[in-house]
Protein backbone atom coordinates (compact mmCIF):
# COMPACT_ATOMS: atom_id res chain seq x y z
CA UNK A 1 0.00 0.00 0.00
CA UNK A 2 1.22 3.16 -0.72
CA UNK A 3 0.05 6.78 0.93
CA UNK A 4 -2.26 7.92 -1.01
CA UNK A 5 -3.21 12.02 -2.18
CA UNK A 6 -0.74 15.31 -0.67
CA UNK A 7 2.32 14.02 0.40
CA UNK A 8 3.88 17.44 0.94
CA UNK A 9 0.92 17.49 3.54
CA UNK A 10 2.21 14.35 5.21
CA UNK A 11 5.79 15.68 5.12
CA UNK A 12 4.93 18.77 6.70
CA UNK A 13 3.25 17.19 9.59
CA UNK A 14 5.93 14.87 10.03
CA UNK A 15 8.20 18.29 10.11
CA UNK A 16 5.96 19.82 12.74
CA UNK A 17 6.26 16.85 14.90
CA UNK A 18 9.64 17.09 14.46
CA UNK A 19 10.00 13.31 13.13
CA UNK A 20 11.90 14.62 9.83
CA UNK A 21 15.34 14.87 11.77
CA UNK A 22 15.61 11.75 13.18
CA UNK A 23 14.94 9.91 10.25
CA UNK A 24 17.25 11.60 8.68
CA UNK A 25 20.15 10.96 11.25
CA UNK A 26 19.09 7.18 10.79
CA UNK A 27 20.33 4.03 8.70
CA UNK A 28 17.56 3.72 6.33
CA UNK A 29 18.91 0.13 5.34
CA UNK A 30 17.92 -0.75 9.30
CA UNK A 31 14.49 0.74 8.94
CA UNK A 32 13.96 -0.97 5.46
CA UNK A 33 14.68 -4.30 7.14
CA UNK A 34 12.01 -3.13 9.83
CA UNK A 35 9.38 -2.43 7.48
CA UNK A 36 10.18 -5.35 5.39
CA UNK A 37 9.47 -7.55 8.95
CA UNK A 38 6.10 -5.51 9.75
CA UNK A 39 4.40 -5.70 6.80
CA UNK A 40 0.98 -5.26 9.55
CA UNK A 41 2.63 -2.05 10.58
CA UNK A 42 3.39 -0.85 7.51
CA UNK A 43 -0.09 -1.25 6.12
CA UNK A 44 -1.90 -0.08 9.13
CA UNK A 45 0.22 3.24 9.20
CA UNK A 46 -0.29 3.88 5.65
CA UNK A 47 -4.25 3.17 5.98
CA UNK A 48 -4.12 5.87 8.67
CA UNK A 49 -2.87 8.30 7.45
CA UNK A 50 -4.66 7.87 3.88
CA UNK A 51 -8.18 8.58 5.84
CA UNK A 52 -7.02 11.86 6.87
CA UNK A 53 -7.40 13.23 3.42
CA UNK A 54 -4.42 15.31 3.56
CA UNK A 55 -5.85 17.78 6.22
CA UNK A 56 -3.19 19.09 8.12
CA UNK A 57 -4.50 18.77 11.42
CA UNK A 58 -5.69 15.35 11.37
CA UNK A 59 -2.65 14.11 10.12
CA UNK A 60 -0.58 15.71 12.99
CA UNK A 61 -2.99 14.00 15.74
CA UNK A 62 -2.92 10.43 13.81
CA UNK A 63 1.01 10.71 13.32
CA UNK A 64 1.37 11.80 17.89
CA UNK A 65 -1.01 9.23 18.27
CA UNK A 66 1.33 6.41 16.88
CA UNK A 67 4.20 4.69 18.08
CA UNK A 68 7.72 6.00 17.04
CA UNK A 69 8.86 3.53 14.78
CA UNK A 70 5.31 3.88 12.78
CA UNK A 71 6.14 7.57 12.59
CA UNK A 72 9.47 6.50 11.46
CA UNK A 73 7.82 3.94 8.48
CA UNK A 74 5.85 6.83 7.25
CA UNK A 75 8.50 9.03 6.95
CA UNK A 76 10.59 6.67 5.11
CA UNK A 77 7.36 6.03 2.77
CA UNK A 78 7.28 9.42 2.01
CA UNK A 79 10.95 9.96 1.01
CA UNK A 80 10.74 6.77 -1.26
CA UNK A 81 7.33 8.37 -2.71
CA UNK A 82 9.20 11.41 -3.20
CA UNK A 83 11.68 10.06 -5.17
CA UNK A 84 9.94 7.39 -6.83
CA UNK A 85 7.48 10.53 -7.99
CA UNK A 86 11.09 12.56 -8.62
CA UNK A 87 11.95 9.34 -11.08
CA UNK A 88 9.30 9.28 -13.01
CA UNK A 89 9.27 13.00 -13.58
CA UNK A 90 12.48 12.85 -14.76
CA UNK A 91 11.93 10.27 -17.29
CA UNK A 92 9.32 11.76 -19.32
Amino acid sequence: MFLQGNLQAVFDALYRIGAIDPVLKMDWETVTKQMEAHPDRVLEACRVINTCGGDPNQLEQQLHMMDAQSVHFVALEVAREFCEFQDRKELH
